[in-house]
């Protein structure tokens, strides 16, 4: 029995390795797919362009002007001169916030009395908006906490903050090892889908069902090929993230071959399930970003689960990708180990046991 799946995973990889375009997807796409996302998928907020509008023209006013600019936050591109030229600015778009500054700033500074700042925000990116109006917030409350204008100083309330895990609040961080995830979850779904569909389009699937081997060995020589393959992408993309992107890896990094073979389980299972209801490659390659967008979606990775309708959180526990974020951001940002980590394990473990044992029922009964 081994000889014979050791033979069939032999001529797996001989039909992998011979498709130059399934060399791109196993080796290239997943890094290209890491480099660009890692790029792109960032919730970071910098350089909005900023108008100011000074009525106070004073150097206190100028020096708050100054060091809005020198944040890195806001470039300030405009100077307005009318509330009519702030609108307009907003409303063309080439603007995402407006700050007014009223008169009297200086002197209600001078004086310790509570003085007035306007911020405008284009609210059509809700997220960019809510951020830029909080760094403005910040940069201000500061300026006047050092011109001594700020009137909880009295009080005497010391407050300190501080961001446990990612305390740069790095997005890139976050994201990177979800999108590691996702990269192994999409070549693997592909690679096992079509490789069953293609055996039957060539007309080799009839060729293997009439040789000795069993339904299980087919299945698992047609399995363990991408599983390795699968490691093999992990470590690759693990690696530029780490040494490209700068993304630590604080737990034990030994957890991450365990855990990948049980997030291998279930992606798997499900790329072969996914074989046994197309009929050909276009098909099955639709079927598997049928399957693939939702799961993005309902994982976590870009929304939180806990803001979603109740009756979809349920749905998201039959999503493997769900569980392995978990895991994979707690390896990489908060240095989890398995002491914290089993419960997302064993679900893990759960599903994919499940998906596997339904697959592989499929796969045979479409063989027999």
């Amino acid at each position: 029995m081994f000889e014979r799946i050791k033979q069939m995973i032999i001529k797996e990889f001989i039909q992998v390795f011979r498709d130059r375009r399934m060399i791109a997807i196993v080796f290239f796409t997943p890094v290209m797919q890491l480099l660009v996302f890692g790029y792109a998928v960032t919730t970071d907020v910098n350089n909005i362009s900023t108008a100011i509008y000074d009525l106070d023209k004073s150097y206190e006013s100028r020096e708050l002007v100054r060091r809005l600019g020198s944040s890195g936050y806001f470039n300030v591109r405009y100077s307005a001169e009318s509330p009519d030229e702030m609108q307009e600015l907003l409303d063309r778009g080439r603007i995402t916030t407006a700050i007014q500054i009223n008169r009297g700033f200086s002197s209600d500074l001078k004086n310790n009395r509570q003085t007035e700042v306007q911020i405008l925000v284009d609210g059509t990116d809700s997220n960019t908006a809510t951020v830029a109006m909080d760094y403005a917030n910040r940069i201000i409350m500061k300026y006047t906490k050092d011109m001594g204008a700020q009137r909880v100083e009295s009080m005497k309330i010391d407050l300190r903050t501080r961001a446990w895990y990612n305390p740069d609040l790095r997005s890139r961080n976050y994201n990177v090892p979800g999108v590691i995830a996702i990269v192994i979850m999409l070549t693997c779904l592909l690679l096992t889908s079509m490789a069953v569909v293609r055996e039957r389009e060539l007309g080799t699937m009839e060729q293997l069902m009439v040789t000795p081997l069993k339904p299980i060995e087919i299945m698992l020589g047609k399995t363990i090929p991408f599983a390795i393959i699968g490691f093999f992408d992990v470590f690759l993309v693990t690696m530029v993230g780490v040494f490209w992107f700068d993304i630590p890896i604080k737990g034990p990094i030994q957890l991450m071959p365990l855990t990948t073979a049980i997030y291998l389980l279930s992606v798997l299972g499900i790329g072969l399930f996914i074989s046994t209801i197309a009929r050909t490659q276009q098909q099955a390659m639709m079927a598997t970003f049928l399957f693939f967008i939702p799961a993005v979606l309902l994982s976590g990775f870009m929304f939180p689960i806990e803001n979603m309708q109740e009756i979809i959180q349920y749905g998201t526990y039959i999503n493997p990708l769900r569980y392995f974020l978990v895991i994979i951001r707690g390896v990489f940002l908060k240095g989890s180990g398995i002491d914290i980590l089993w419960p997302q394990m064993l679900s893990l473990l759960a599903l994919g046991t499940a998906v596997i044992t339904i697959s592989s029922l499929r796969f045979k009964k479409r063989l027999g």
